[in-house]
């Protein structure tokens, strides 16, 4: 007979991120500050998109940006050349933020006068998506280069978000690249997932983008 006791570390682990979570959400929801949780691979173009993003709503939304990263402030740097709010989160080797990160992010960053915070999450397409960071809404970026295949490689990303953006769009025609296969893919883990074609280079697709941010944003703060 056993004499030990064993403990589900990870179900606890989840469980209590879960609460905290939801705890955020109604915070900001009385603050009415929509956060947006950024995911991506590296080199998806997050940050190229977060500044084109910035620059076709700063001059009607208060905006403020998180960039984690398990070390370096490059892009929060590149960032805070469009003079936008923007902090630095540094993981301590950590692969994803969690709800007491994204606290702890938010009262550095200082919400008070945002309309829109993003969070720009630690680029992978694993840990990320295991923890709810308690955000209004979930987005990723999928670039082209990638492969058409992440859906399936990564389910359970593209079953958690929002909002997929296929990024570098304008280089299509140089990789084997099927558009028609992500969209089927994603939509078939995700029926409820908007997909927005983009290209953060050309600007291909952002104000379609910038359309679901305002129209998002307007219906939390209804909400």
């Amino acid at each position: 007979m056993d004499t030990f006791k064993t403990l589900e570390i990870k179900e606890s682990v989840f469980e209590n991120n879960n609460i905290q979570a939801d705890l955020l959400r109604d915070e900001l929801k009385q603050e009415k500050v929509f956060l947006l949780n950024l995911m991506s691979s590296p080199g998806s173009g997050k940050t190229t998109t977060l500044v084109r993003t910035i620059e076709t709503l700063k001059d009607e939304m208060n905006i403020g940006i998180m960039e984690a990263d398990i070390d370096s402030d490059v892009d929060a740097h590149t960032i805070a050349q469009t003079g936008t709010r923007v902090i630095q989160l540094h993981t301590g080797g950590m692969c994803h933020l969690d709800a007491d990160m994204t606290r702890q992010g938010l009262s550095g960053l200082n919400i008070d006068k945002l309309d829109l915070a993003i969070l720009e999450n630690v680029g992978n397409l694993v840990c990320p998506a295991e923890f709810d960071t308690g955000a209004s809404k979930n987005a990723m970026i999928l670039s082209v280069p990638e492969g058409d295949d992440k859906p399936l490689k990564y389910p359970l990303m593209f079953s958690i978000v929002d909002v997929l953006l296929i990024n570098k769009i304008d280089a299509i025609g140089f990789f084997d690249f099927d558009l028609e296969a992500v969209i089927h893919r994603a939509r078939k883990l995700n029926p409820n997932i908007t997909i927005i074609p983009i290209s953060a280079k050309t600007g291909e697709g952002i104000g379609e983008w910038a359309d679901w941010l305002r129209n998002q944003t307007r219906l939390w703060n209804q909400s």
